[in-house]
């Protein structure tokens, strides 16, 4: 009981903390400014394995269509949805989309149309507030425009993308990360709880997006609630020592992992003695150069 009550006070605090965002935002208007969105999330990873799952709280400056950016390491798993409706909606999307691609270009683009597209859309669902697509980089070399593309298709008559949102893209495709999560939302004056979005992938090693967010200004404070077989000591991105520990590690149990995640504790194997504690990240949202990345 002990035991229990003390994940329960953890809980409570973070559930109570603001943890601000660590995605890209790229507004549909670019007169509009996006105040940075608090961001609760919880992650397991078995060493092969990590499940991500975010909620947000987004405000903006005036009504208006966000398009959130969230690079990962391997295709994930989007929840809400089994895996059926994942396996019918890759199909359905990129059926349509080559259909699409066949009407627009036309018989003068014929040519072109041989060549892969610089991106295919993979999955595709509406959650709640969230339009959410898994995209994957077919072509490091013209995928800046291929977004642009996706953003005028999603009605945005001139989009603009921040040269530092491209410089950060970039960088993430020089390091090989082929997959992105694109997310639209809409914001307005008003503060806005989305649903929580669950994301599952393939890593060797466990996984937050930090440098993402240098794109925009101001400090942040990031605190993830991270759930290991074991301690991890190696951190070969953001350096250890700005990674701080907040309580001592506890352990616990797989029924008691099950009753806040059954995915999680299926994830982990259904062990009895899971480590949970909180890490906090604290800086200058244009210093961080590199990404949460442990093992």
């Amino acid at each position: 009981m002990r035991k229990v009550f003390l994940i329960m006070i953890l809980f409570l605090a973070f559930a109570v903390e603001k943890v601000y965002a660590d995605r890209g935002s790229i507004p549909f208007r670019p007169d509009v400014k996006i105040f940075e969105p608090i961001q609760r999330a919880m992650i397991a990873w078995n060493g092969r394995e990590e499940i991500l799952l975010l909620s947000t709280d987004l405000r903006a400056s005036d009504s208006c269509k966000v398009l959130e950016v969230i690079p990962l390491p391997s295709e994930p798993i989007v929840k809400k949805g089994d895996v059926e409706v994942f396996k019918k909606a890759t199909a359905l999307i990129n059926r349509k989309l080559r259909e699409h691609y066949a009407r627009t270009l036309g018989k003068v683009k014929a040519e072109e149309m041989r060549k892969p597209p610089a991106g295919e859309i993979t999955f595709h669902k509406k959650i709640g507030a969230h339009d959410i697509s898994v995209t994957h980089v077919l072509n490091n070399v013209g995928f800046i425009q291929w977004v642009e593309k996706y953003l005028k298709d999603a009605g945005v008559e001139n989009p603009i993308i921040p040269e530092a949102m491209k410089t950060v893209i970039n960088e993430y495709l020089e390091e090989g990360f082929t997959w992105f999560v694109f997310d639209v939302v809409e914001l307005d004056e008003n503060p806005k709880t989305n649903e929580a979005i669950q994301y599952r992938f393939k890593t060797d090693f466990l996984f937050y997006p930090v440098k993402i967010t240098r794109t925009e200004e101001g400090y942040t404070s990031i605190e993830l609630l991270v759930l290991t077989s074991r301690l991890l000591s190696k951190f070969t991105g953001i350096p250890i020592e700005q990674v701080e520990l907040r309580h001592e590690p506890v352990s616990i149990s797989s029924v008691e992992l099950r009753s806040l995640s059954e995915d999680m504790d299926e994830l982990l194997g259904h062990r009895e003695d899971i480590k949970l504690r909180i890490w906090q990240i604290r800086g200058k949202l244009s210093t961080f150069k590199e990404d949460l990345i442990a093992r």
